[in-house]
Parts: structure tokens; sequence; C-alpha cells
């Protein structure tokens, strides 16, 4: 049990701490885990609390969720940070913790942002979580298949929470102005638009919207016992909003790939929405660049052929210019993308290639298509039978330029779509022609 100073006042600690739930039924949010005969509910309340994994956005309620656990089973509750505990500190406490188990006495071991914990660390709780010497209950924002170690991971259940939606940010901010623990009693007065504004500006996260509250009552202008919070203080306060958005983590992967799925969709509103998701947040303009011009030939390619300028064009632009200048010239192409023709036969060509040229053997390069530029090449027949296509009346020839294993394969068939389906006709008279030239001889 933590010891508190003797000037110790409850009411410096941030809202959130102060009204943080003492029991599942204070949660709000996350009813598909606590709510009435939900599996983690009935594990909580059957004392069966097994090592646990919470996976979610910021202020869902993971720290929360673990301390009620903890209340409820009469557990020690240890918290280690990932910033401060080194190997020493973790063993001296698994080690403490294992003679508490000895004498009957359970341990938690709260580990938030388990991710930042490097793999030797994480290796540290593995014994003590196998032999039961500890319930580990892990939190994070990232995804802890690919953050946690897998021995580690396969030893907890992973339990994901879901961000709150807005009526839930609401009901929390209606609650926390009634609780006298909150402003020391104090009467305040907000209108509903200003708690909707709130709950729509912090993204689902209950801890950024009580933050948000304490700051529009402490700004709010008091009147004896009552406080009055108008919309003005709180769009002051919410003038630049907290996008959740890590350029190195799970959510910078999900909001790329909307990005890219809404153009390939065709859906321009959808894309440039996704677009300014990620600049406002602060990603680098010159990676969406990049993805665009990646886009262009993957899911455009030869059905308009301008698209890959285009994005080039974006990118050089960004490269030159810079945010927040560069956002029009990348919203230009982004919307180009969107509503231009697709076409992935230039992906799927050189992905069957590829296969092609892993797989098989290198096959050597057909003596009619090889330079000759020695003596020996030429004796050699290098060249020999080379037909120069520009010498013909067509500009074709009939010759054969995959190796002979080869001879026959389609790696190219173009899309009906856009400057794509004149190409595909133009093949297909190539091929032809091709075929008949073959036959005469």
């Amino acid at each position: 049990m933590e010891e508190r100073s003797l000037f110790y006042d409850p009411m410096n600690e941030p809202l959130a701490a102060r009204l943080r739930p003492q029991s599942l039924d204070e949660i709000i949010g996350q009813k598909h885990l606590i709510g009435p005969g939900k599996v983690l509910r009935r594990m909580v309340e059957n004392d069966q609390v097994p090592s646990l994994i919470f996976w979610g956005p910021p202020g869902v309620g993971k720290t929360t969720l673990a301390s009620v656990i903890a209340r409820h089973t009469k557990a020690s509750f240890i918290n280690f940070s990932a910033v401060t505990s080194g190997i020493k500190e973790i063993k001296e406490v698994m080690k403490k913790a294992e003679e508490d188990t000895a004498l009957g006495h359970r341990t938690i071991v709260f580990v938030d942002e388990i991710h930042r914990f490097n793999k030797a660390q994480q290796d540290a709780f593995l014994p003590f979580v196998e032999k039961g010497a500890i319930i580990l209950i892990g939190a994070t924002t990232e995804n802890p298949s690919f953050e946690v170690n897998g021995a580690l991971l396969s030893r907890c259940k992973v339990f994901v929470l879901k961000q709150l939606e807005p009526e839930e940010i609401e009901e929390l901010l209606k609650r926390a102005i009634k609780d006298p623990r909150a402003f020391n009693g104090k009467k305040i007065e907000i209108d509903d638009a200003s708690y909707s504004f709130i709950a729509n500006f912090c993204n689902g996260d209950a801890r950024m919207a009580l933050s948000t509250l304490e700051m529009a009552v402490l700004n709010g202008e008091e009147k004896g016992d009552t406080i009055k919070v108008d919309r003005d203080i709180i769009e002051e306060i919410t003038s630049k909003k907290s996008f959740l958005y890590d350029k190195k983590g799970e959510e910078h992967y999900n909001i790329i790939s909307a990005l890219h799925k809404s153009m390939r969709n065709s859906d321009p509103d959808a894309a440039v929405y996704w677009l300014a998701r990620m600049l406002e947040a602060g990603e680098d303009p010159l990676y969406v660049a990049r993805r665009v011009i990646r886009f262009a030939s993957e899911d455009i390619g030869i059905a308009d052929p301008r698209a890959l300028q285009l994005a080039v064009s974006a990118y050089d632009a960004c490269h030159y210019i810079g945010m927040p200048e560069c956002t029009d010239a990348l919203a230009e192409a982004v919307i180009y993308m969107s509503v231009a023709p697709k076409s992935n036969a230039v992906d799927v060509a050189y992905m069957m290639a590829k296969k092609d040229a892993i797989e098989m053997i290198d096959e050597p390069v057909p003596l009619v298509i090889r330079n000759a530029p020695t003596r020996l090449m030429k004796e050699l027949d290098y060249g020999k039978g080379y037909q120069y296509a520009h010498d013909t009346a067509e500009r074709l020839t009939d010759m054969v330029c995959l190796p002979e294993s080869l001879k026959d394969r389609e790696y190219y068939v173009p899309a009906d779509q856009g400057l794509e389906r004149q190409v595909s006709e133009r093949l297909a008279q190539i091929k032809e022609w091709k075929k008949n030239k073959r036959n005469q001889k």
C-alpha cells in the first residue's frame, strides 16, 4: 500500500485520477467485456483472472480495469514503468511476489505501455507468469502480436478495448460534474452543446475529455459557489486537436491503408479525408507522396499514364515548398488518383514475372537478342538472325524474345479501363500479326 504524505491533497491530482472508478459498475464503456454476463466480468467476479493484455487506444480504461481487478481480488498491485524499470528491479519484485504467493497472497503486476519494454525485460516476467507467481496485466496501444514477445503473449489472454463513443464520453462528463470529488462541491453550469463539443474533440479518450473539462472549469467565470463554463472557453482550450496518430505505430499503417484503399475504391471524399488526418497529425508529406507514386503504378498503370506523372510532380512540389503549402498539391494528386480509371495489370504482370524469375532456373538470353560487340561473340552466333523492327513496314517482327521454356508466357493482360482499353486492342493486333507471320514459315 502506497503511503501518503501528511500534506497530500487529493484535489492536487488530475480530475481523471480523482474520479477513477472503484468498481466495474462505475466504468463507462467496454460493455462488450464487462457488461452483464460478459467474459471479463465473469472472470473478475469469479476471482479467476489469468494474465492479461489490454490492447486499445489511449484513455479507454486499461489502467482503470487493472486497478479494479486488483481491488476486487484483494491482491497486491504493483505498477511497473517501461522507462524506469530495469531487469534488476523486475527480478527483485518478482522474487518478493514469489515469496508472497507461497504464503497464499497474490500479486498483480501491471505494466503500462508494455510494448516499450525490450525483449530482455519482457523475458524477465516469463518464468513467474509460467509458475503463477504473478498475474501479469499488460496495457498497450500497439498491436501485441508485433510488440509483445511470442512466449509471453501465448500465456496471456488478450482483450481489445474500444474507443469510447461520444455518448459515453458525454455520460462521463455529466457524471463528473455531479461528483463531489471533482470540484469541491461547486456547482458547474455548462450546456449540452458544450458536452457534445468536448466529446467529439477528444477522440474517444476519457482522460483527455476529463482534462479538457477540468481546464474549462478552472478558466470558467466563478460567482460564489457557481462556475459558468461557456463555449468560447472550451473552443479556446481545444484550439489544436490532438490526433490519435503515431507515425511509427499501428494507427500510422491503418490510416495509410485507408488512404490507399479509398483511392482504389474511387472515393475522393474519403481519400482526401484520410490525407488530411495524416498531414494534420504531422506526417511527413514526402512519405505520403511516395505512397501516391506507388499507387499510380500499382492501381492505375497504363489505364492512365498521366497519373504517375502527376504523382511525381506532387512529390516534387512537396519537396520544394513543404508543409503547409504542399497540402493542395497532395490533395490534387489524391483526388486525381481516386477518379482515374483503375487497372492493376502492370502490378500483376510484374508479380508473375518476379515469381518465374525467382522460382525457375536462370534461363539464358536467347542468342538472337544478344549483343555481339566482339568477333568471338559473332562466331558464337550472338545476335544471329536478329530482326530490326524499324526496318519493317509494320515496325514489327515475329522474333521470340523470351527463353524457350517461357516462350508462350503472358504476364501483361490489359484491363478494359481508360487508355488500357486501346492498349488491349493494339496488343491483340500485335499478337495476331505475329501468330500469322509464324504460321507462314
